[in-house]
C-alpha cells in the first residue's frame, strides 16, 4: 500500500484483435483485456474474435486471474436490437467480467435483461464531468471511461465528487475529435465512427484557410493528426488521481505491440508501489516509440497545449528518430546516430514531405571509418550501408532525418514472453494437512490469489511411520511438485497437523496434489453466475399520436440569422452562438417578434462549466437544447429552481427506441436521432419510437470532428491555450481546405472547443412526404454562415414543403441551384 492505494486496486486494462494479443496482455501483467467480437465493437477493421469463442475467452482469462471485457461501444441501431441482445445474452452466459458500452438504448435493454450484469460507460458516451458520471449512476453502470481530454485536475475533481470508479486511456493514437462526436467518416464515405468504421479523416492533409486565403504553412499539413498519447511518466500522478484503470489502445496492433505496452505500464505501476521514484529510463521509452509512435505526447492530461499536441509533419508511425544524413558516400550515408542501431534494424529516410513515397530498407552494414563495426552502435558519424534494390540514394539528401522503422532483435524478445508451452505465470497456494493413525488424510487447497479453497482426503489411512515420516519437508516435497500447472507452494504456505509419525504412500500424496490442482483450476475458471430475465425488446412499442401541424424549427448562430428567421412564420428559434452574452439579447429579439426561443448548450461539459449552463437557465429562454448528458444532469437535478423544457440534440446519440424512451423518461419534450442513421434506419426508428416527441434535423452543414484542439490557436497564434492565445478566432474565420477542394469551416464555441462544419449543406427534403405519414413531431433547419436573405428563402421553401405545396425534390433542387457549393442528400443516403 502507498498512500492508502493498494496495489490490487490499480487495474491495467491491455487490448486484444486476436489470441495472439490475448497471450501476450497475459503474459505481460495485464489485470484485464478488452476485446472485440465479429460484430458491435468500435473497431471494425480489426481481426477481431467470434462470439462463439466467448467462452473459451473468458475460462482462458480467467484462469490467469485476469477480467475480460467486452467492447460494445457503438450505436444498436433498431434492425440489430435482436441481435445485440443475443450477444448480451451470450456475454451473460460465458461470464464477461463486464460490457463496454455506448449506446444508452442498450444500457436500457441490458439492465432489462439483467440487474447486475456489469456495464462500463465507454469513452464514446463522452463522460467529461461529475455530472455525467451522476447521470449513469440510475442504471447501474459501475465504470466509466473519461474523455481523453480531461485533465488530471479534472480527473481528481470528477473523482472526488462522483465517487466511480475511473478509467483513463494512458498509452496509444489520440482522435483529435470527442469520441462519440465525430461524423466525419460517416459524412465522406458513409462508415461511422460510432459504428467502428473510422476513416481517418483526421490523418489527411489540409490547407489552412484563413479569411479565404490559404496560409503558408511550410511542410506542415496534418493540421488534425495528433501525436500519440504515451502517459508513462504520469502514472504516480494518475494513480493519486484516483484513476483506478489504465488503459491502452491498440486493439488493431499487433502482438509484440501489445506484450511492449503492457510490460513497460506494468513495471510503471509496480515501482509505484515498491516506493521507487524513478520515471521510465531511456530504452524503455525509445522500445515504446519502436512498436508505434507518431511522436509521444501526455494529451491533455496535464491541460490544454495546443503547441504540443499535433505535429503537423506526417500522419503515420515513425518509430524512434535515428539522426541525420551528413553526408552522400558511393556505397551509403554518412550518418550522425543519436540512437542505438544494428544491422538488420529497418530504417526510413524523411525529407519533410510524408505525401510523397520515402526511401527506406534494412540496414546492411554500419561502418566507421570505413571499417565494419559489430553489434549495436549509439552515438556518432557512422557509414550507413543497405540493400542495393532498397534505396535508391539520388533521392536521398543531405539534412534529411532517419527514424528507426523497426527492431526485429527487440520483436524477437517480446515473442518469447507469450510464445511458451509453459504458464506465464503461477499463483501462490496455501496447503493444511491434518490426520491421525488409522483416520484419512485431510489436505485443505487454498488459491491465494483468488480466495478459492478445495479439501481432499486419501483413500486409504494414514500408518505408523517406521521410517520417512510425513515431515514438512517431504509434504512440501511431494505437494509442491505443482510444475506445468498455475500453482506453486512456498515452504511457509504448508502447515501440518499431524498426530505422531505417520505415513502415506508417495503415490497417494501425487494423485491428491493431482486432483486439487484440476479443481482449483475448474474453479479458476468457472464463469461467475448473472441474473437473467427474459425480454423481448419490441414489446412496449407506443401508438402512433397523429401530427396534424408539425412544428418548424430554425437554429441559427448569430443575431443577424435570429433576426431574419424570427420575421418568417416558423414556430420555433434556436439560438447557438460563440458568445455567452449575447444569449439574453437572442430571447429578447426572439420574444419582440412573438417567437419562442430554446438556447443550445455547449456539446461538451467539463468540470467547472456549470456557469455556463446557470447563465443560460437566467437568460430565460422557452427550451434548452441539451447536448451532453453532464448538461441533462445539471437541469434535471434543479428541476425546482430551473424549470426550462428540455429538447435532446443529436449530440446525445439516440439510434434505437431503447435510447427514446430512456431520454424521455428523463423529462425531455423532444429528442433529436443521431446524426448517424441513414433513411432506412430513420424509418426503422420512428416506426418503432414516439415520432410526436422527436424532431428531425433536415437541413444543416454536418458537424464533423468537435474537438478540444484549436486550429486558430495552434497555427495564428504564439500561446498555447485560451489564456494567452490573443483571441484571433475573435478577428479571423479560419477553414480546412481538403483535397478536393473544398473548404470546412472551422467554428469556436464558448468552451474553446473547434468544430470543423462540411463545406457543403445537405438537405432531407425529398424524404419529408415519408416522415410525414410517421407522424414525426417537429422538423429543424440548421444554419451556419448563411445571409439573412438566405435564412428566409430556407425556411420559406421547408414550409411550402410540410404544407403539401411543393415537393421535397423542388425544395431541393432549388437549394442547389442557388448555392454554389450544390447541397447533398447527406447522411440519410447512406
Amino acid at each position: 500500500m502507498r498512500n492508502g492505494i493498494k496495489r490490487e486496486d490499480i487495474e491495467l486494462l491491455a487490448p486484444a484483435g486476436n489470441w495472439d494479443c490475448l497471450k501476450a496482455a497475459v503474459a505481460n501483467g495485464a489485470n484485464a483485456v478488452f476485446f472485440g467480437v465479429e460484430k458491435f465493437n468500435a473497431r471494425a477493421r480489426a481481426e477481431n474474435f467470434q462470439m462463439a469463442e466467448l467462452p473459451e475467452i473468458m475460462s482462458y482469462l480467467h484462469m490467469y486471474g485476469v477480467k475480460g471485457f467486452l467492447t460494445f461501444n457503438i450505436l444498436v441501431f433498431e434492425n440489430e436490437l435482436q441481435d445485440a441482445q443475443e450477444l448480451i445474452d451470450a456475454c451473460i452466459n460465458a461470464g464477461v467480467d463486464a460490457v463496454i458500452v455506448q449506446d444508452l438504448g442498450l444500457v436500457k435493454l441490458i439492465r432489462e435483461m439483467s440487474p447486475d450484469f456489469p456495464i462500463h460507460g465507454s469513452t464514446q458516451m463522452t463522460i467529461t464531468s461529475p455530472e455525467a458520471v451522476e447521470f449513469t449512476k440510475p442504471f447501474d453502470i459501475e465504470r466509466v471511461v473519461l474523455g481523453r481530454e480531461n485533465s488530471l485536475k479534472e480527473i481528481r475533481k470528477i473523482g472526488e465528487k462522483a465517487k466511480l470508479p475511473m478509467e483513463v486511456f494512458v498509452h496509444g493514437a489520440l482522435c483529435v475529435s470527442y469520441s462519440g462526436q465525430c461524423l466525419t467518416s460517416e459524412m465522406w464515405g458513409g462508415r461511422s465512427a460510432n459504428r467502428g468504421e473510422c476513416a481517418q479523416a483526421c490523418r489527411l492533409p489540409y490547407d489552412l484557410m484563413v479569411d479565404g486565403v490559404q496560409k503558408e504553412m511550410g511542410n506542415i499539413a496534418y493540421l488534425l493528426s495528433p501525436k500519440d498519447l504515451a502517459a508513462i511518466e504520469l502514472v504516480p500522478e494518475l494513480i493519486e488521481a484516483g484513476v483506478t484503470s489504465f488503459k491502452i489502445e491498440g486493439r488493431l496492433k499487433t502482438p509484440e505491440y501489445v506484450a511492449n505496452v503492457v510490460s513497460k505500464y506494468r513495471a510503471a505501476i509496480d515501482r509505484y508501489f515498491d516506493g521507487i521514484d524513478t520515471p521510465p529510463n531511456e530504452q524503455e521509452i525509445r522500445e515504446l516509440q519502436q512498436s508505434f509512435s507518431r511522436g509521444f505526447t501526455h494529451g491533455f492530461l496535464e491541460g490544454t497545449n495546443n503547441k504540443k499536441l499535433v505535429d503537423g509533419s506526417f500522419p503515420k508511425s515513425r518509430g524512434v528518430y535515428l539522426g541525420e544524413v551528413k553526408k552522400k558516400l558511393s556505397h551509403g550515408l554518412l550518418v550522425e546516430i543519436a540512437s542505438p542501431v544494428k544491422r538488420g534494424d529497418g530504417i526510413v529516410f524523411d525529407a519533410g514531405d510524408p505525401t510523397q513515397k520515402e526511401e527506406g530498407g534494412r540496414i546492411y552494414d554500419i561502418l566507421s571509418r570505413s571499417k565494419k563495426v559489430e553489434g549495436e552502435v549509439s552515438k556518432g558519424l557512422y557509414e550507413i550501408v543497405m540493400g542495393r534494390n532498397d534505396v535508391n540514394l539520388k533521392r536521398i539528401n543531405v539534412g534529411d532525418r532517419v527514424w528507426k522503422t523497426s527492431d526485429p532483435e527487440l520483436d524477437k524478445r517480446l515473442r518469447k514472453t507469450f510464445e511458451t508451452e509453459k504458464p506465464y505465470h503461477t499463483f501462490p497456494i496455501a496447503v493444511h494437512a491434518s490426520g491421525k493413525l488409522g483416520e484419512k488424510l485431510k489436505l485443505t487447497w487454498v488459491d491465494l490469489q483468488a480466495q478459492h479453497a478445495v479439501t481432499n482426503q486419501s483413500q486409504i489411512p494414514l500408518e505408523q511411520a517406521l521410517k520417512r515420516p510425513l515431515t514438512h519437508e517431504l509434504l512440501h516435497d511431494q505437494l509442491g511438485r505443482l510444475g506445468g500447472t498455475l500453482f506453486h507452494l512456498n515452504q511457509e504456505d504448508l502447515t501440518i497437523e499431524l498426530d505422531g509419525e505417520l505415513i502415506l504412500p508417495v503415490s497417494e500424496l501425487n494423485r491428491l496434489r493431482r486432483e486439487a490442482a484440476e479443481q482449483l483450476l475448474y474453479l479458476r475458471s468457472k464463469p461467475p453466475v448473472y441474473q437473467k430475465r427474459p425480454v423481448n425488446a419490441f414489446a412496449d412499442i407506443p401508438r402512433k399520436k397523429q401530427v396534424e401541424k408539425p412544428l418548424l424549427t430554425a437554429l441559427c448562430r448569430s443575431l443577424e440569422q435570429l433576426e431574419a428567421a424570427a420575421q418568417t412564420d416558423v414556430d420555433f428559434l434556436y439560438a447557438d452562438f460563440e458568445f455567452v452574452k449575447q444569449y439574453p439579447d437572442a430571447v429578447k429579439l426572439a420574444h419582440r417578434y412573438n417567437k419562442k426561443i430554446g438556447i443550445a448548450t455547449m456539446r461538451i461539459h467539463m468540470p467547472d462549466e456549470n456557469g455556463v449552463l446557470a447563465l443560460i437557465a437566467k437568460a430565460k429562454p422557452d427550451a434548452i437544447l441539451v447536448r451532453n448528458t453532464g448538461a441533462l444532469y445539471y437541469y434535471m437535478s434543479r428541476r425546482g429552481e430551473i424549470n426550462i423544457p428540455l429538447i435532446g440534440d443529436f449530440s446525445l446519440n439516440i439510434a434505437n427506441h431503447k435510447a427514446v424512451e430512456l431520454f424521455l423518461d428523463c423529462g425531455l419534450e423532444r429528442v433529436t436521432p443521431s446524426y448517424d442513421l441513414n433513411i432506412q434506419q430513420m424509418v426503422d426508428l420512428l416506426e418503432n419510437a414516439d415520432a410526436a416527441q422527436m424532431e428531425l434535423v433536415i437541413h444543416q452543414h454536418m458537424p464533423m470532428f468537435h474537438t478540444e484542439h484549436c486550429v486558430y490557436c495552434t497555427f495564428l497564434s504564439e500561446g498555447t491555450d485560451h489564456t494567452n492565445c490573443g483571441t484571433p478566432c475573435e478577428t479571423s474565420r479560419v477553414s480546412l481546405k481538403d483535397r478536393v477542394g473544398f473548404s470546412h469551416p472551422v467554428r469556436v464555441d464558448t468552451g474553446c472547443r473547434n468544430t470543423v462544419y462540411n463545406a457543403i449543406d445537405q438537405s432531407g427534403a425529398e424524404y419529408l412526404n415519408e416522415f410525414r405519414s410517421l407522424q414525426v413531431g417537429s422538423y429543424r433547419i440548421e444554419f451556419l454562415e448563411e445571409e439573412p436573405e438566405r435564412v428566409q428563402e430556407v425556411i420559406s421553401l421547408y414550409r411550402q414543403a410540410l404544407r403539401g405545396e411543393v415537393s421535397g425534390t423542388h425544395v431541393w433542387r432549388t437549394l442547389k441551384a442557388t448555392n454554389q457549393l450544390g447541397v447533398t442528400r447527406g447522411q440519410l443516403t447512406k
